[in-house]
Formats: C-alpha cells, structure tokens, sequence
C-alpha cells in the first residue's frame, strides 16, 4: 500500500494489487493487514472528509413537499389514507339544519361539480393533444436514455484505459523493484560475507598476535 501526498492534510491511501500479490500467496497475511489497516485508521480523522470527496446533496431542498414524502419513505411509514369525503355530497346531518350546514353543503357540491367539468376539460385536451405529447414525450426519453448510455460506456471504457494503464505501470516498475529488492538481497549477502570474513581475520590476527607473543616468551 503506498501513500499520495497530494500537498492536502489528509493522505489518499491506494494499493499495489497488481505486483503486491502476497495475499494470494500468503492467507495468514489478511490479519497482519487487517490490523495494520485499523492501526492507520485510528491516525486519520474520519469525520473530515477528503477534500476532493464532492459535499453530500441535499435533495428537495427546494420542494417542502417533496422533501416530506423522502422522509416519509426513509422513516418507512405508510402513505397516509386518502380523503373520500371531497367525493361525497353528504346532507345536512341535524334536522332542521342551519344556514351554515346548508351553505357548507352547497359549497362543497359546486366544488365537486367545478372538479369534475376540470375532469372534462383535461380529458378533452387528452384526446386532442395526448397521443402527440406522449410521443414527443417518449422521443426525449430515448433521446435523454442515448446520452446517458453513451456517458456510461464512455466512462466504462476510460475506466478500463486507467486500470489498463495503472497495470502496464505496475507491472513494469513492479519488475524494477523485484530487480532492486534481489539486488538489495545480494548486496546483504556480500555485506554479512564480508563480516563474517573480517570476524574470522580477527580471529586469525588475534591468535597470530597470542602465538608471538608466546614465542617471543621463549626466546
């Protein structure tokens, strides 16, 4: 795993998955990681988001109504029921009803006759313009569904050309790098070589120095 310094406080962490394939080599590793992993998380301030992590959207912001019914669907609770008294003409229930009651019936039969010529009207424009608009409709669907499937494969294909692309790069320096940690082997190898060489020329001086002595003694 290799650390981005892209000049920012917090660090973009990403993997070698190409050339560091110790995992599939070596199962024992994914706890070794999985503990290196939560030590690092523990360093970084998970409730700062990178700032190149686009601010979370609020939907609706504009439309209480809409807005409402979001956070009716996220609470899950039912829609409420629906109103079936604008769709009745009741009568006065006292007997004899007042000018208020008879007023508020009449209101309410003028309302559901005004609602039900709107009906009319709607269901006249229908029929004239609906089959027209419907196409026109659906022409800018697929035309609108055309952009955003091209917009997808285009943005599949560069994900591919960066996965193909970080591979080729991997692969090659990982090539280098196995080149270095061999040579880096070999130089170690030389250097404890070496040392066990001078150790054993210390042993070889310091016996050499007790033997002169001992035959300078018996001279």
């Amino acid at each position: 795993m290799a650390a981005v310094d892209d000049g920012s406080s917090n660090d973009i962490f990403d993997s070698l998955p190409y050339y560091d394939d110790d995992l599939q080599k070596f199962p024992h590793l994914h706890q070794k990681v999985a503990q290196e992993l939560a030590r690092e998380l523990k360093k970084v301030n998970q409730t700062v988001l990178h700032p190149k992590v686009p601010p979370p959207v609020e939907l609706f912001a504009g439309n209480p109504l809409l807005k409402a019914e979001l956070d009716r669907v996220r609470a899950h609770q039912p829609l409420p029921p629906l109103d079936t008294l604008r769709y009745q003409l009741p009568a006065p229930t006292s007997n004899p009803a007042s000018d208020e009651e008879w007023k508020a019936a009449l209101d309410n039969a003028r309302a559901q006759l005004k609602h039900q010529q709107i009906r009319q009207t709607n269901l006249a424009l229908l029929q004239t313009y609906g089959a027209n608009a419907w196409k026109i409709n659906n022409y800018l669907l697929e035309s609108s569904t055309k952009q955003v499937e091209q917009a997808s494969e285009a943005l599949k294909q560069l994900t591919i050309d960066v996965n193909r692309e970080r591979k080729n790069d991997q692969d090659r320096l990982g090539k280098q790098l196995t080149s270095l940690e061999t040579r880096w082997t070999e130089l170690i190898s030389n250097i404890l070589q070496i040392e066990m060489a001078n150790i054993a020329l210390d042993v070889e001086i310091d016996r050499l120095n007790r033997r002169e002595a001992e035959l300078a003694e018996q001279l």
